[in-house]
């Protein structure tokens, strides 16, 4: 017998509350097994090539590049098909195609063969928006930024944890954390097996069209929708600011602060814990109290703040301040996804995802670009202009720029 579907409009009884687990739990461990592996890829990199660091880390770039675009070329095709068949076999599928692709890393005796795991994986990387697709189905309007909230509270938590975790793993075997992150997606695969319902009714579903099923023709679909445009621009511009962090923290706070690794990554898990509990504490009652609009310029107004503080700032204890408030300041994408979500059709749900999935990677794939040449231009010795906080200092300009286009979109829509 088929598990019926969640209408949106329904409350939340105890009997809703394992599906809604099973999604904050799917992403958490989503994070939990990306934030695993970082600790060791170098490690592994080294051991089926053979080759030294520096090499290793060309190869690292060609691995996250290849995973990125594959991403960014089928996240509409993945969001298109939730839409025609539903989030559970899309769900499922990219939790069994993520455990393959952690158990090849673990067993890889060659580069190629960790290149075509990431090639299959960036393919089917599905669970953030297709969780973020179940949330908007069973989510009324008013609560979507809430839940969207969770969703990426629980990667931000995930991501904090896993490369404490892999670090342990790492000391008894380099393959251990690839088998643990396996382990728990398969486990957490036949969890969504049995408790998770399909949340998007048949009457919802719309047919599946190819020409749709591609970034440029699903970008065209969703920017149909009346002032979708503008929002996709702002997150676009967000995203590739907000990359910054990943793009040149290690290297920033070396240079600029003398910090070696256990200090980057205290200052890291301090990001990921705030991020984490601002995005599922604050968000909902923020939403709920001032409307997402304002959340969200919020969130960029905060971000215009650390960005302009750490291109200058060479002093320890206001670093810290500004690395919790970056943190705070993640509140606004939620409250943007929610706005996207609440002027989008229930049929396009998982196709804005996908959109949104692909915007996201574009921005992994341009913004470590942008961002290392910057701190490079800026940092090396002899430059005329040493800045190492340059690279801050541009993305205060993406932002800036998108919060410009934001209080515009406002202005015309008058939405709240």
């Amino acid at each position: 017998m088929s598990i019926p579907s969640i209408p949106a409009s329904a409350p939340a009884p105890r009997r809703h509350r394992l599906p809604i687990i099973f999604i904050v739990t799917t992403v958490l461990i989503d994070g939990i097994g990306i934030g695993l592996i970082f600790p060791v890829m170098p490690t592994l990199i080294r051991e089926v090539t053979g080759q030294a660091l520096a090499d290793a880390a060309l190869w690292g770039g060609l691995l996250a590049t290849g995973f990125a675009v594959m991403q960014f070329l089928f996240g509409p095709l993945v969001g298109n098909l939730s839409d025609r068949f539903g989030r559970k076999p899309v769900l499922i599928s990219a939790l069994f195609v993520m455990m393959l692709d952690y158990l090849v890393m673990a067993v890889a005796q060659t580069i190629w063969l960790l290149l075509i795991g990431r090639v299959i994986a960036g393919i089917t990387a599905a669970t953030p928006g297709t969780a973020a697709a179940f949330m908007a189905d069973i989510s009324k309007p008013g609560e979507r930024a809430r839940n969207f909230g969770y969703v990426h509270a629980a990667f931000g938590l995930g991501f904090a944890f896993g490369p404490k975790i892999g670090g342990l793993l790492a000391t008894i075997d380099t393959r251990a954390p690839f088998l643990l992150a396996a382990a728990i997606a398969g486990a957490n695969m036949l969890f969504g097996l049995l408790v998770m319902p399909e949340s998007l009714a048949r009457d919802k579903r719309r047919p599946f069209q190819l020409s749709r099923a591609n970034p440029f023709g699903a970008f065209r679909a969703i920017g149909q929708l009346k002032g979708l445009t503008g929002l996709l621009a702002v997150f676009g511009l967000y995203e590739l600011a907000y990359f910054v962090y990943p793009a040149v923290w290690s290297f920033f706070t070396e240079e600029r602060f003398g910090f070696d690794t256990a200090m980057i990554g205290l200052t890291l898990f301090a990001f990921g814990i705030t991020m984490g509990i601002a995005q599922a504490v604050l968000v909902g009652p923020l939403v709920s109290r001032f409307g997402a609009y304002r959340v969200a310029m919020a969130g960029i107004a905060m971000d215009s703040i650390v960005f302009l503080a750490f291109g200058f700032t060479a002093n320890v204890p206001l670093m810290w301040i500004m690395t919790i408030l970056s943190g705070i300041s993640a509140i606004s994408i939620p409250a943007l996804q929610s706005m996207m979500s609440t002027a989008t059709p229930d049929d396009q749900q998982g196709e804005l995802q996908g959109v949104t999935g692909s915007i996201a990677a574009l921005a992994t794939i341009l913004s470590p670009l942008i961002m290392t040449e910057t701190f490079a231009i800026f940092s090396r010795p002899g430059t005329p202009h040493y800045q190492p906080g340059a690279p801050f200092l541009l993305s205060l300009i993406i932002v800036l720029i998108g919060g410009l286009i934001l209080w515009c979109w406002q202005r015309v829509h008058g939405r709240s």
